[in-house]
């Protein structure tokens, strides 16, 4: 006999663990499926850099976010299932089949909060890639102290490029950034602090070789305009070129989900897509005045667990309660407390 959960939760980034605490104060079963072999979501691309715009919270770095994070969504002890990527979303009457490349998953809803999709660091493409991913050619840093007192040159000029220059400079005065446009485009601010600090800042321009034999000892750049080539000396090359998404488990779907014109799955306010009963959240949802921070993926992981509350029970309440009068938080509030005393 099948067993169906009330909801299956893909992806298990902030949005999608938020949503497994908030279906869990619903009374709702949760069954969360990560293609990853960590629950987290893309905030561990970035374990060591500051978050700044959570609501009621200071600045946290993203190694302490990504475990506060997880600890609320388990509260209510969702099933978990990591390392199973979603490779189709089917319709069968009034409930739905998720096969992931290891099994098959049954629901009375879902709700896609898997981002832009499965998302891989790109790839330069150069001689000696794959054999310098193991030694000193970086797509993440896990830690920023490693690079301590290094020559490090990083590739790209967006927002998480520029936020990774200024944070290496706190434990080297070595950094070399070369970005291929002539104008970065991250925030002013970062961008300017970043332009008046010790960096050499290399516009116009890429790289074209990476040169050593077990790890990178120089790298060729080379103008976009000029064609004029320099040779520089580095320790460490940090490419940050952003990522490539893989939306497979829609396009092998018997779903007819609208995607919006940008990005994402076209939906509204409420979470709610074009096929009943597939909801999303997060970066996985697109529709007018939607908030692109993780602030935002809050509210988005509430609309969406309400929607679905309310698509398999439509007699059930529209809003939960506020927490501070949930029965479900009682005894655990009790035990807090007890803590305090």
């Amino acid at each position: 006999m099948k067993n169906y959960d009330d909801v299956i939760i893909i992806g298990g980034g902030p949005t999608g663990l938020f949503a497994s605490f908030y279906a869990g104060l619903r009374d709702m079963t949760v069954k969360i499926i990560e293609a990853k072999s960590t629950l987290g979501g893309k905030v561990h691309v970035y374990p060591e850099k500051l978050i700044w715009d959570i609501g009621g919270q200071t600045p946290i770095l993203g190694a302490d976010f990504i475990r506060q994070t997880i600890k609320q969504g388990l509260t209510f002890d969702p099933t978990v299932c990591c390392e199973e990527e979603v490779l189709s979303i089917r319709k069968e009457a009034q409930h739905f089949i998720v096969t992931t490349n290891r099994t098959a998953h049954y629901s009375k809803a879902v709700i896609i909060t898997a981002g832009y999709g499965i998302i891989q660091p790109k790839s330069i493409g150069l001689e000696g890639e794959e054999r310098f991913k193991k030694t000193n050619l970086f797509y993440t840093v896990p830690s920023i102290q490693q690079f301590a007192g290094q020559r490090v040159l990083l590739s790209g000029g967006g927002q998480s490029a520029v936020d990774w220059a200024n944070t290496l400079l706190h434990v080297t005065d070595d950094v070399t950034v070369v970005y291929r446009r002539q104008e970065m485009s991250g925030h002013e601010q970062e961008i300017q602090q970043l332009m008046n600090s010790k960096a050499t800042v290399l516009l116009n321009t890429s790289i074209q070789q990476l040169q050593g034999e077990e790890c990178i000892t120089s790298v060729v750049v080379e103008g976009e305009q000029t064609k004029q080539r320099q040779v520089i000396e580095t320790d460490a090359v940090i490419i940050n070129h952003g990522y490539e998404r893989n939306l497979k488990l829609l396009e092998d779907s018997n779903l007819h989900l609208k995607m919006h014109e940008d990005y994402g799955i076209l939906g509204n306010v409420f979470g709610e897509t074009s096929e009943p009963g597939i909801f999303a959240a997060g970066d996985a949802l697109n529709y007018e005045g939607k908030l692109h921070l993780i602030v935002g993926c809050y509210q988005d992981a509430v609309h969406a667990v309400n929607s679905a509350k309310q698509y398999i029970d439509p007699l059930s309440e529209k809003h939960e309660m506020v927490s501070s009068h949930n029965k479900k938080l009682k005894e655990k509030n009790e035990k807090i407390y007890a803590t305090l005393q």
